[in-house]
C-alpha cells in the first residue's frame, strides 16, 4: 500500500470502484466472487528490513460467495463502498460507530452488521484491498481525547480555514487535541530536542504542572491508553520530519509493552499501514521491571492473564531482542507489575527531577 501521501476524494472514490467492479466481473465471468485478505494474527507478521517496520506475510484467507456466510460477509462489503463512495461524492464525513448504526436503514436485513466490531473489521478489510486509508474514506474513529504539549508551531487545516497555533502559548493546560487525520498539520517549527510519547492522563499532567515539556525542550503526546492511529501517524511525522528522537513512557505491565509495541513496530491489526504509522526507532523509556526492583517501587500482583501475555510476547516477533527478553523474564521472575504513577512514592518531583532525565541520558536523548 501506497502511504506517503493521502489520496484526494475522488481518486478515493474511483479505487473503492474498481473493488466493487471486481465483484461484478467475477460474475460476469462465471467465477464465485472473491477477496483475498492477508491473515491479521501475529504469526503472519514479517519484518521488511527495507522499510524497517513489520508487516504482513504471505498467508492470507478468502472470502467467497461459495458459503452463505461468505455470500454475507461480500453483500455487506458491497453495501458498504456503496456507502462510503457516496460519502466521498458528497464531502461528508462518518464514525466508525455511525456506520454500525447506519447499516440498519439498508433495505437487505442481511448487509447489516451484528456488531461494530463487524463493522470496524470490515473497514480495515476494505483498507487492505482497495488500497485506501480510511481517513480517505473519511470514516473517523471516536475521538481519542490525546494531546500535545511542547515548543510546536504548527499550521492546522480546517473546514473554516486555516490557522496556526503554538502547541504550549495558543493552548491551555490540556494541550493540542490531535486531529483525525494529522495529515492535515503542517509544521512551521519547532525548539525540542525529542518527543516524550506518555500512557497515562494522569502522568501526562504531572510532567506539565513540572513544566517538564518547558525545561527539557520535549514536545508531550498523551497516547490516551492504546494509541488511535492519528496518534501514532503525528509521532511518526514529528520523528521523520522534524528529525526528533522519540521515546515512549508507559506502565511496567504487558499490556503497556503493547502500547509501546504499537508505536515502534505497528499492531497486528495495522500491519497494512505500518510504513503510515510505525515509529521504528521510538525507544521504551519505562516503567521498565528493572525499574521495579532498583527503585523497589510499590506493585500489584501479576495476574494468570499477565503471565500469559508476558510470555505470549516473548514469541511475538516483535519483542523478540535481547532487551525485551530480558525485562520480561526479569518480570515472570519477580512476578510484579507497577504503574507509571508509583514513582510518586519517592515525591511528586521525582519523575521530572530524576526519574527520566537519567533515564534520558542513559539513552542519550539528553
Amino acid at each position: 500500500m501506497s502511504t506517503s501521501t493521502s489520496l484526494n476524494e475522488q481518486e478515493a472514490r474511483e479505487q473503492l470502484l474498481e473493488l466493487a467492479a471486481e465483484f461484478y466481473d467475477q460474475f460476469a465471468e462465471g467465477d464465485v466472487p472473491r477477496m483475498q485478505i492477508p491473515t491479521r494474527t501475529k504469526s503472519n507478521i514479517e519484518y521488511d528490513e527495507e522499510k524497517d517496520v513489520w508487516v504482513y506475510g504471505d498467508r492470507s484467507s478468502t472470502r467467497s460467495a461459495k458459503t452463505v456466510s461468505g455470500a454475507q460477509k461480500l453483500l455487506k462489503a458491497t453495501y458498504t463502498i456503496d456507502f462510503l463512495a457516496n460519502q466521498l461524492e458528497e464531502d461528508r464525513s462518518s464514525t466508525l460507530r455511525e456506520l454500525y448504526y447506519l447499516s440498519e436503514s439498508w433495505d437487505l436485513d442481511e448487509a447489516q452488521f451484528n456488531t461494530q466490531d463487524e463493522s470496524n473489521n470490515l473497514i480495515e478489510d476494505l483498507e487492505i484491498v482497495s488500497e485506501v486509508k480510511r481517513e480517505d474514506f473519511h470514516m473517523r474513529p471516536e475521538e481519542s481525547g490525546a494531546k500535545v504539549m511542547g515548543p510546536l508551531l504548527l499550521r492546522e487545516q480546517t473546514r473554516r480555514g486555516d490557522r496556526e497555533i503554538h502547541c504550549q502559548k495558543d493552548v491551555g493546560q490540556g494541550g493540542y487535541q490531535i486531529p483525525n487525520n494529522p495529515d492535515t498539520i503542517e509544521f512551521l517549527d519547532n525548539d525540542a530536542d525529542f518527543v516524550l510519547a506518555v500512557e497515562t492522563g494522569g502522568m501526562r499532567d504531572r510532567l506539565v504542572e513540572n513544566g517538564f515539556d518547558d525545561e527539557y525542550n520535549s514536545i508531550v503526546v498523551h497516547l490516551g491508553g492504546q494509541p488511535a492511529r492519528a496518534t501514532r501517524r503525528l509521532i511518526k511525522r514529528m520523528r521523520n520530519e522534524l528529525d526528533l528522537p522519540v521515546v515512549v513512557f508507559a506502565d511496567g505491565d504487558p499490556w503497556s509493552y503493547r502500547i509501546y509495541g504499537s508505536v515502534a513496530y505497528g499492531s497486528i491489526k495495522s500491519a497494512h499501514l505500518s510504513e503510515y504509522l510505525a515509529t521504528p526507532d521510538a525507544q521504551y523509556i519505562g516503567i521498565r521491571p528493572e525499574d521495579i526492583v532498583e527503585y523497589d517501587l510499590p506493585t500489584d500482583p501479576l495476574s494468570d492473564s499477565d503471565v500469559n501475555a508476558l510470555e505470549s510476547e516473548l514469541e511475538d516477533p516483535r519483542f523478540q531482542t535481547e532487551f525485551w527478553e530480558e525485562q520480561i523474564e526479569l518480570q515472570l521472575e519477580i512476578e510484579k507489575k507497577s504503574e507509571q504513577q508509583s514513582l510518586a512514592a519517592r515525591g511528586l518531583d521525582f519523575v521530572t527531577d530524576t526519574y527520566l532525565p537519567t533515564r534520558l541520558e542513559e539513552m542519550n536523548v539528553l
